[in-house]
């Protein structure tokens, strides 16, 4: 069963996604700021991390630059799921070692999901 660690501080997309993912076979660890997020991976080791960049205690750029800094984490493919459309924001996600970037507003819950599958296979 593969392990997806979601990083998001809004309770109800956190809720509904994780059950989804969950129906789906994946095991789904939550997380509802930066800094336990990042604990959770070094500890969990999660196939996957689904990180807002919008979080209380440590923002998403700095969990994501601490997860690819690391030996532990640095193979782990970090989705980015955010509501910040800007480029300059993308690019900078992309940059620092973000696999995708997801503005939510734009995906269904079934769009997310089948990017998850694949980047997955």
């Amino acid at each position: 069963m593969k392990k997806i660690l979601f990083i998001e501080d809004e309770e109800a997309l956190q809720k509904t996604l994780s059950e989804v993912l969950t129906q789906e076979d994946f095991k789904v660890i939550s997380s509802l700021d930066g800094e336990t997020g990042l604990e959770l991976a070094k500890k969990e080791k999660p196939d996957l991390v689904l990180l807002d960049l919008i979080l209380p205690k440590m923002n998403g750029f700095d969990v994501l630059a601490s997860l690819k800094s690391c030996e532990e984490t640095k193979e782990i493919p970090v989705v980015v799921m955010t509501n910040l459309e800007n480029l300059e924001n993308v690019e900078r996600a992309i940059e620092a070692g973000a696999t995708t970037y997801l503005c939510k507003a734009q995906y269904s819950l079934t769009e997310i999901l089948e990017k998850i599958k694949r980047i997955l296979e």
